[in-house]
């Protein structure tokens, strides 16, 4: 047998790979033995581990013991049933299973050459996508690692669209005319990170007005866009939003697709976390319009049980985004025709075989089974909100068509500001039991306690637990 010179032998291996698969289906089997929050301070983690890499090789059963009494306990426990902060997440087995044999091939998915299967895997695994999200068949797509990215890059792409050839001559020393690019106050951050690294500047990212129930408004979307015509800017992209970072709101698509369509304005709709809810039949309405538009991002890795990070962009004509980004040096030029070189459609050169956990994934559960949870992680959100709305001193503060809720403790004898403060206060005690974990947004400007249901091992008994706490909380802490 072929002997490598590695610091681990073939039962060294077997036995590390026995014990870490022993570990993880303790993990799962008792995650309550675990806070959800760590009960650390900054530099706490820093200050167990030594200040230069160790000279010799240190054994395997030491650097696992090690894992286990620093990194464990020093982890936010996004795998836990009771995470509900931000977006909460959750890997299935069988796509751990699928991210450590694809750090087993260690393939960089960059031409088709270097891996053809990681190619045509990723490209199958768009088309499956596709159908099961009910896109136009002439869209095509790309993985990418997250929402951000893909953000990014469709907003690269569009400035390119332009024909403005800043691809070749850049912006700078030029006399272009302002770029400006449309969004709410409800939309991810990542698009305004975007406009500044792409030299169109936060000055320019525009920010238009929502409804009551915090979804842009088209007509004001119009009027954003002929004002700015006139002042002669030059419109870049819309961004619309399917399910916001702070209330899930659903923008509406299809009016606002008319903007663009008759002023010939790039679409983005970024459904990164209420994207795969579009799969159940009676949400499908969420995406109604999306083939107006021009890309289309959603997340597995947030609501489809694959580990972080793997992040789908589709795309009407694939070809804009190749062309604003390929670029191929002597060194990857290759003899094939008609294959699809992934290189060519970011920034990236070298990419992660992502494909593999989300085929597991899809083939593990089936369509009706990914459905089957997102059905029931809704239906938890519509109970916990329900609870909250009958609950003396507790209101809902937005609509919440999917797994999110936002709500707050608003007693009368309380003033906003000093209900601001206190719901601030009750979400550090609700943490700081380590048993739960919410996180908070502001709606209209108002403190809002958020809780995000997402994970495979949530319970209603764990949602009910998380209620129990908030309300025991309000009323320890309650000015008597």
């Amino acid at each position: 047998m072929r002997q490598h010179s590695i610091g681990m032998d073939d039962e060294a291996l077997r036995d590390g790979l026995d014990r870490a698969g022993d570990w993880i289906r303790e993990y799962f089997a008792q995650p309550e033995a675990h806070r959800v929050m760590p009960a650390v301070v900054p530099g706490q983690i820093a200050a167990m581990l030594p200040e230069t890499a160790p000279e010799e090789g240190v054994p395997f059963d030491e650097i696992f013991a090690d894992f286990e009494r620093i990194v464990v306990p020093g982890t936010t426990h996004w795998n836990h049933p009771r995470f509900f902060a931000y977006f909460a997440t959750s890997s299935a087995p069988a796509a751990i299973v699928a991210e450590a044999l694809a750090a087993t091939l260690d393939v960089k998915a960059m031409l088709w050459r270097t891996s053809p299967a990681a190619t045509e895997l990723e490209e199958v695994m768009m088309r499956w996508m596709r159908r099961l999200l009910d896109l136009p068949p002439q869209w095509t797509g790309v993985i990418y690692d997250t929402a951000s990215i893909a953000g990014f890059t469709v907003l690269a792409a569009a400035r390119d669209a332009l024909g403005l050839q800043i691809r070749e001559r850049g912006m700078s020393g030029r006399d272009l005319p302002a770029l400006r690019i449309y969004i709410t106050g409800e939309t991810h951050s990542h698009v305004e990170k975007a406009a500044i690294a792409l030299g169109v500047g936060q000055e320019n990212v525009v920010r238009v007005a929502c409804d009551d129930a915090y979804r842009m408004r088209p007509e004001a979307l119009r009027a954003a866009v002929d004002a700015d015509e006139k002042a002669e800017m030059r419109p870049l992209a819309v961004v619309a939003t399917v399910g916001t970072t702070s209330t899930t709101s659903v923008d509406p698509v299809a009016a606002i697709a008319e903007v663009t369509r008759e002023r010939n304005i790039w679409l983005h709709v970024d459904a990164a976390y209420a994207g795969p809810a579009a799969i159940i039949p009676e949400f499908r309405w969420m995406l109604d319009g999306v083939e107006l538009a021009d890309s289309l991002v959603l997340n597995p890795h947030k609501w489809m049980f694959v580990p972080m990070d793997l992040s789908v962009l589709f795309l009407k004509d694939e070809s804009i985004v190749r062309r604003a980004f390929s670029l191929v040096p002597e060194y990857l030029t290759t003899p094939e025709a008609g294959v699809v070189n992934y290189m060519d459609y970011g920034l990236q050169l070298g990419r992660r075989f992502r494909a593999l956990k989300l085929w597991f994934v899809l083939r593990h559960f089936g369509a009706e089974g990914i459905r089957e949870q997102l059905r029931r992680h809704i239906a938890l959100a519509q109970e916990f909100a329900s609870w909250v709305s009958v609950e003396p001193g507790w209101e809902v503060m937005a609509p919440h068509p999917l797994s999110v809720v936002c709500f707050r403790y608003a007693p009368a004898e309380l003033d906003e500001t000093q209900r601001d403060a206190f719901n601030a206060e009750i979400l550090h005690a609700v943490n700081a039991t380590g048993e739960v974990f919410l996180s908070h947004t502001k709606v209209d400007g108002r403190y809002a306690l958020r809780l995000a249901i997402g994970n495979l091992r949530t319970q209603r008994a764990d949602v009910e637990h998380a209620w129990n706490l908030l309300k025991r909380e309000a009323l320890r802490m309650k000015p008597r």
